[in-house]
């Protein structure tokens, strides 16, 4: 018996202490109001904001506020959870009345804005009672990711217009925030959505893992393709990821931009021949990445943490994952980690923050759009912690969309990129929306097909090449140009029949394109594997 009692002492004691030992908490006082929040932001940037806010809510209306963050992943889990809820509300609204029963035609067809002539009244109607309706899901913003899924959102009806244009005309202008820098729009006409900060995008490598790989550190998006990188790249799925989809597309406007540069003839025929020529070049830049990859992750953040550890040598993430990741494994000021923006590379793109349709506390979030928006919010995401006006415990190591924001030069010491400078930058990619901006979800699905469900093929068939290269070159270009072939996703296809296919009803249609897509890239690069190897 006393043995027993020893032994659950034992447990209760370890159990209890962590409790009676961990320091005083801070008492949280009661809120009056409350603001709730669905964000892909991290815990760093949801503190500094939180706090920012409470601080500047209660000042100016002597009432204390809680913010509630809703985190379920990347802007990708955020839109379904989004639809999921906003579907489910306005099925209620729509059964409730006698005699109206809920469809996959009306479901379908409610968030559509520019519904086709065949559409039936009942459909039309569902529509129309939606955009006059405050149905909501719960939740009052939508902060943070790429513009994208807002630019979605919006069309579908799911964000509104907020009243910060109509009290803050003046940040609303080319000095302060423009509408549109390098082709990238930072606002929605109609009010529905604002740029809160910019984002890039480039390449996070680890020194160490270069120098054992004997490799220079990369400049640009094609050396990423190079045979040492082999097994070594960390990337992330871009169907899982908008914000990886938005990188990829960034490499493909690239590549479209040589081919403009160096075109013959005007005119729209010459324009359709570089926009084709440089679609295809720039997924064949995509595959070749992709061959060298690792892994592809379902996360926009693991890549940053995998170069920083050594696992990979160089990874694919967006500007902010590589400065904080490089700041947080220096050593007095020297990191082992380098993060470059490729030269032409990279838009200079928003995340936006958007008033959701039916927000339960609307007053307050609009003063919370206001405020993200304030010369004192803006300084959250560049100045370094413990500076006046800066953030308290994190270095957010983001650029401030204000472009007044980069003229304070007495700033410079306080910040922690004080040469970052967007909307200087001599040599940005000048974004062409006409050419891929209409096709995110077909690029998406089409490096999916041809680099991670092919994944084990595509990365045999490489170092099969690779390996020949030094005494058989016909025979690895052979091998390559067979491998290299993307016939099956070139432009004409994206946006033919995959684009029909993807936005149709039937989503079995979907599976079976992918499917069928994904195994003709298979047998492609088991072909081109056999060439390599002399098979053929």
């Amino acid at each position: 018996m006393l043995k027993q009692a020893c032994i659950i002492l034992a447990l209760v004691a370890t159990v209890a202490l962590p409790f009676a030992l961990r320091p005083a908490q801070r008492a949280l006082g009661k809120a009056d109001d409350t603001l709730v929040i669905i964000t892909p932001h991290n815990e760093a940037t949801r503190f500094e904001f939180g706090r920012g806010f409470q601080a500047w809510y209660r000042e100016r209306t002597g009432r204390p506020v809680s913010v509630d963050w809703r985190v379920v992943g990347g802007t990708s889990e955020i839109a379904r959870v989004i639809e999921g809820a906003y579907h489910a509300a306005f099925e209620r609204r729509w059964t409730a009345q006698a005699g109206r029963r809920w469809s996959a035609e009306i479901q379908a067809g409610y968030v559509q804005p520019d519904l086709p002539a065949a559409a039936s009244a009942e459909v039309r109607a569902a529509r129309a009672e939606f955009m006059a309706s405050d149905v909501g899901c719960g939740i009052d913003l939508f902060f943070g990711g790429g513009s994208y899924d807002f630019v979605r959102q919006a069309q579908a009806g799911r964000i509104v217009p907020s009243r910060v244009r109509q009290t803050h005309p003046e940040w609303f202008s080319a000095a302060v925030i423009p509408r549109t820098f390098t082709g990238e729009q930072f606002w929605d006409d109609e009010g529905c959505w604002v740029g809160n900060v910019i984002s890039s995008y480039g390449i996070l490598y680890n020194a160490d893992a270069l120098a054992r790989l004997n490799l220079s550190p990369p400049t640009a998006w094609a050396d990423l393709g190079g045979a040492g990188y082999l097994g070594a790249l960390a990337l992330c799925d871009p169907t899982k990821s908008s914000s990886m989809a938005k990188a990829f597309e960034n490499i493909v406007q690239q590549e479209i931009w040589r081919f403009e540069r160096a075109k013959a003839g005007t005119g729209d025929a010459a324009e359709r021949t570089v926009v084709r020529e440089g679609w295809t070049e720039g997924l064949r830049v995509v595959q070749r990445i992709a061959a060298n990859a690792r892994y592809f992750t379902d996360s926009s953040q693991k890549p940053p943490i995998d170069v920083a550890q050594g696992d990979c040598a160089a990874g694919i993430c967006i500007d902010f994952y590589g400065r904080a990741q490089a700041e947080a494994v220096a050593s007095r000021g020297v990191s082992r980690l380098g993060f470059v923006t490729p030269r032409g590379g990279t838009v200079n793109s928003v995340d936006p923050i958007a008033l959701l349709r039916g927000a339960p506390h609307r007053e307050v979030a609009e003063r919370f759009i206001e405020y993200t928006l304030t010369p004192e919010a803006q300084k959250l995401w560049n100045f370094k912690p413990g500076t006046a006006g800066g953030p308290e415990r994190f270095a957010l190591r983001r650029l401030p969309v204000r472009r007044d924001f980069y003229e304070h030069t007495e700033w410079k010491t306080l910040r922690s990129d004080p040469d970052a400078a967007p909307f200087a930058d001599p040599f940005p990619l000048v974004y062409r929306p006409e050419w891929t901006g209409h096709l995110i979800r077909e690029l998406a699905l089409v490096v999916r097909v041809m680099g991670l469900d092919s994944h084990a093929e595509l990365k045999a068939a490489m170092r099969a090449i690779n390996a020949v290269r030094a005494t058989d070159g016909p025979r690895a270009e052979a091998a390559l140009a067979k491998l290299a072939d993307v016939g099956a996703v070139d432009y004409e296809q994206v946006n033919g029949l995959i684009r029909r296919t993807l936005r149709a009803k039937n989503k079995v249609d979907e599976v079976r394109l992918t499917t069928e897509l994904g195994e003709r890239f298979r047998r492609q690069y088991r072909e081109a594997e056999a060439i390599a190897r002399g098979e053929n």
